[in-house]
């Protein structure tokens, strides 16, 4: 059974930083595209980040360029999204996702304060 558990919320002020973390197990990292989506208050769960098992490319979406970063650590079964300069517009529910499966994590909550 595979479950993916994110970390790594918190409650920051304008222009703070976070490390969200998704740990996946029953399964091995290395094998598929990893990618982190958010959901905002009121808003539909939207794509952020996306990383590949097979180059390590990754890409995100215009409104979080320069200041997200998407990474994996197979040997962990961890990815990561590094977040700077955050801005009260990235407040929201973030989760990890391994593409081409159906499960989902409980998420984690970033608050960003103006």
């Amino acid at each position: 059974q595979v479950q993916v558990v994110e970390s790594g919320g918190g409650l920051v002020h304008t222009g703070g930083s976070l490390r969200l973390s998704c740990e996946v197990s029953g399964l091995t990292t290395s094998y598929f595209e990893m990618s982190w989506y958010r959901q905002g208050p009121g808003k539909k769960r939207e794509l952020v980040a996306v990383i590949s098992s097979v180059d390590g490319s990754r890409r995100v979406v215009a409104s979080v360029r320069g200041r997200f970063t998407i990474s994996k650590e197979d040997h962990k079964n961890t990815a990561y999204l590094q977040m700077n300069n955050l801005k009260p517009e990235d407040t929201a529910v973030y989760y990890c996702k391994v593409e081409g499966l159906s499960d989902w994590g409980k998420g984690t909550q970033v608050t960003v304060s103006s």
